[in-house]
């Protein structure tokens, strides 16, 4: 290798060997410097507003959030109040147009009003009117909160008790109810007559059969004896049936009842006594013990030949076998047991033959009345129909509506009159026999003692007359039967005017349809007005 290439291999290894930088290294001073950032005046005025504009923006922000949380609270009050002119001028004619067959409309008006309640955001009956007890009654040995109540009808299978009773009313009748499922009549079977604030129906007592109301209405009582701290089992059950919550066991809510109507199957044979009895009595092993009023419907005339069983033997019969199942319900309180009458049953001698049936049987009272068969002519006199409207009054079924009340109110006297000049007084002489022992499970009756005593000097004639009279069998004192109207009350006028004529609650259905919620609290400020005027 030349001298050359020696030298220049050497030169190439020199620069592989010997640093990168080497070749490029140059001292550097570090020259550490402070920097101040100055806020010039325009930024400090700018942020001023932009503070100002901020603290505005959240006082318009904290405005908007109170009003909003002010409006959901007014407005969940207003809404959930039952005299919100909002459910009658607005949901009820909603329900009406939307749904063009009423019994849709129902149906639709029941799931709201059953969804509502499971959210707490149900119409209900607020400032508790009731407590002055200006109203208030006794039924039953129950003190009531007031004298007016709502009908079979509205809550045919027991799914709205608790919505129904938070309207304000003292007493709510569901049903009727029959042994097992029954579709009832084909439809359409519902027709509304506006102008008229009436109905026609003919439902043919549909119903989801007794078994399945009975588990509906014994899972109400469970809830309410867990909320209530009896736990849920059937001890706690049998705590809250007996009296233990301080409670009425069917409402489950103090100063009001529960009535559960109950009604033979279609396909029964009328003329089989036995077997109609045996339904009824079904109905009631299923259904009293969450019952306080068993109310028995032999009045519904959409049910062929119901009404046939309002004559004095079947039902004395029907009635006894309710009782004596009434009277054997687990429970410490019994439920009282009356029966449901048509208005289309009121000459002297039906009236009279019901009256009988009713003494002999034991029940407890008559709720009168029902829907008719007739058809009234339309108020206010000489009022001529819509087309429509007309059609619809032609319709087979029972018709229930304002026309109705005078009806009523008459028949109600006419019970009063004859289930108070007692048992058979008018339609028999009374038996040389009959005593107490007649009714030796009737616990309103009281004999007094015989009692005899030595004459007393004098009047021989007069001593004489008065051992007589003290030996004579004693006529048992029976206490008053218990009398409910029901059939065109609307306002509290009508309902006072039912009350003077013998009855102890005023009933409403068809105004609840066309009244929406209110309808109940309008009726007992009305009676509270007619209370002070006088």
């Amino acid at each position: 290798m030349s001298r050359a290439q020696i030298g220049r291999h050497g030169l190439q290894f020199f620069r592989l060997a010997r640093p990168p930088h080497s070749l490029h290294f140059r001292p550097h001073r570090f020259q550490p410097t402070l920097q101040v950032h100055r806020r010039p005046a325009s930024t400090t005025s700018s942020e001023t507003a932009t503070d100002a504009r901020s603290l505005v923006t959240r006082l318009k922000n904290l405005f908007l959030g109170t009003s909003l949380v002010l409006f959901a609270g007014f407005g969940y009050l207003y809404i959930t109040d039952t005299r919100a002119a909002f459910h009658r001028w607005i949901i009820i004619p909603l329900l009406r147009t939307v749904y063009s067959d009423a019994e849709d409309a129902h149906k639709a008006g029941n799931r709201a009003l059953a969804t509502l309640f499971d959210f707490g955001l149900h119409p209900r009956e607020r400032g508790s009117p009731d407590s002055t007890s200006d109203l208030g009654i006794t039924v039953f040995g129950y003190p009531l909160s007031n004298p007016v109540g709502i009908s079979a009808g509205l809550d045919k299978n027991a799914e709205l008790v608790d919505p129904l009773l938070a309207l304000g009313p003292a007493v709510v009748e569901v049903g009727g109810v029959t042994p097992l499922p029954q579709d009832g009549n084909e439809r359409p079977r519902v027709w509304r007559l506006p102008s008229q604030r009436a109905l026609v129906n003919r439902y043919g007592l549909n119903s989801d059969g007794a078994e399945a109301v009975a588990m509906r209405l014994r899972q109400r009582v469970r809830a309410f004896a867990y909320h209530n701290g009896f736990g849920i089992d059937e001890e706690a059950e049998r705590m809250v049936l007996d009296g233990e919550a301080g409670v009425p066991p069917g409402s489950l809510a103090s100063g009001k009842l529960l009535a559960v109507q109950v009604a033979k199957m279609k396909s029964t044979p009328d003329a089989d006594i036995e077997a109609v009895t045996a339904d009824y009595v079904f109905c009631v092993e299923q259904l009293a013990k969450y019952a306080d009023i068993i109310v028995v419907n032999v009045s519904s005339p959409n049910t062929p030949g119901l009404r046939g069983l309002q004559r004095v033997e079947p039902l004395t019969r029907i009635l006894t076998g309710v009782v004596d199942a009434a009277k054997d319900v687990k429970r410490k309180t019994k439920p009282a047991v009356m029966v449901k009458v048509s208005p289309d049953e009121d000459s002297d001698e039906q009236v009279l033959g019901i009256c009988d049936a009713i003494f002999d049987s034991r029940v407890d009272g008559v709720i009168v009345g029902n829907t008719t068969k007739s058809r009234p002519d339309p108020l206010p006199k000489g009022y001529l129909l819509p087309p429509k409207e007309a059609n619809y009054m032609q319709e087979y079924g029972g018709y229930s509506g304002p026309q109705l009340f005078e009806q009523t109110r008459d028949l109600v006297k006419k019970y009063r009159t004859f289930l108070d000049q007692g048992h058979r007084s008018l339609t028999s002489p009374p038996d040389p026999g009959y005593s107490a022992s007649s009714f030796p499970d009737n616990p309103e009756v009281d004999v007094p003692p015989k009692v005899e005593e030595s004459k007393p000097v004098g009047d021989q004639k007069a001593s004489d007359d008065a051992d007589v009279a003290r030996l004579l069998p004693a006529k048992p004192e029976i206490a008053p039967k218990v009398i409910f109207a029901s059939g065109g009350i609307t306002n509290g006028d009508q309902a006072h005017e039912v009350l003077n004529a013998g009855a102890s609650l005023a009933m409403v259905y068809t105004a609840m349809v066309y009244g929406g919620p209110n309808t109940i609290r309008a009726i007992k400020d009305e009676m509270r007005e007619h209370l002070n005027k006088k």
